[in-house]
């Protein structure tokens, strides 16, 4: 690729596929900065490729963004990190970044924003998978790559690739079972959020175990500097935890996550933590808390971004 056309033509035409390969990477990776690393060493890689040689550019984009996740997350693998310090006996957690907009019907900015988001708990349990397994599951099932195109990725077999995609799709079914898939009245799962709220600024236990599903997880992230970094299963003792949220209802504000229903909470200028709720048949069934002041400051995720004006 030489001349300064042709590299004017081949980004303009690779822009029109960021979008798609940055949501390809952002689900497999859980990180927007690392999805944007990502789909830069792509790009990287088509300039040295040379677009002219490159039939079919949508499906060469996407192949390489996923053999390029693919080596981020077994390089993860080889450094072992270590898990995050955790404050309570249930065990660190590590969101995957959030997306989060106006929780406005009618803002299409927030629209636009999550309209190709899948849900923050989905996104939970896929980083759970083991670095094929994830490529797999999330090329085919939430892009339809097919099988035969997956296979060489993994460097398996299609026959192999499509069991990869199976044990996945077992794993996010059983680890999702209390409600990956929402209810589908946006109204209704906000009422039964709003509910939640209300029963948490009285301390009212039991309409908070109204609203809780039996086996609702509550997952929080902290980060390093966190002190509650955990993970709290049970209606019993999620609304034992949420009785404490009282304090914080004031700065308490509506937003979407992932498409879903969520809130931020708020003070002196700057978001607090991220809350994403799942509600399925009409109980909570996840939350989703991000806390760590870093990344939410590395997300960009302010209460100016969200239209949102404190007191």
């Amino acid at each position: 690729m030489t001349g300064m056309r042709e590299l004017f033509s081949a980004a303009r035409r690779f822009e029109e596929h960021r979008p798609r390969l940055r949501a390809v990477a952002h689900r497999m990776l859980g990180s927007v900065g690392e999805a944007d690393d990502a789909v830069q060493e792509t790009w990287l890689r088509l300039e040295r490729t040379g677009i002219e040689n490159i039939d079919d550019l949508g499906g060469w984009t996407t192949t390489v963004t996923a053999r390029v996740c693919l080596n981020m997350l077994r390089s993860r693998e080889q450094r072992r990190e270590e898990p995050l310090e955790t404050g309570g006996p249930w065990g660190a957690e590590r969101l995957p970044d959030p997306v989060v907009g106006s929780a406005a019907a009618d803002d299409p900015e927030s629209a636009a924003l999550t309209a190709d988001s899948v849900g923050w708990a989905l996104m939970v349990v896929v980083q759970e998978l083991n670095p094929s397994e994830r490529v797999a599951f999330v090329l085919h099932d939430l892009f339809a790559v097919p099988y035969a195109e997956i296979g060489p990725l993994v460097e398996r077999g299609e026959d192999a690739a499509r069991q990869l995609a199976s044990r996945a799709r077992r794993r996010v079914r059983e680890q999702g079972s209390r409600g990956a898939v929402p209810d589908g009245d946006p109204a209704r799962r906000r009422r039964v959020v709003d509910a939640f709220f209300a029963a948490a600024r009285e301390g009212d236990i039991d309409g908070l175990l109204s609203v809780l599903h039996p086996e609702v997880v509550l997952r929080s992230d902290g980060g390093v500097r966190g002190r509650y970094t955990t993970r709290i299963t049970g209606a019993a003792d999620v609304a034992g935890q949420a009785v404490t949220f009282h304090r914080f209802a004031p700065f308490v504000h509506p937003v979407s996550v992932n498409g879903a229903e969520g809130v931020v909470v708020t003070a002196g200028g700057r978001v607090l933590s991220v809350m994403g709720f799942v509600v399925a048949g009409g109980r909570i069934t996840a939350i989703d808390v991000l806390a760590d002041p870093d990344r939410l400051a590395e997300l960009g995720i302010t209460p100016e971004a969200l239209g949102i004006r404190e007191g």
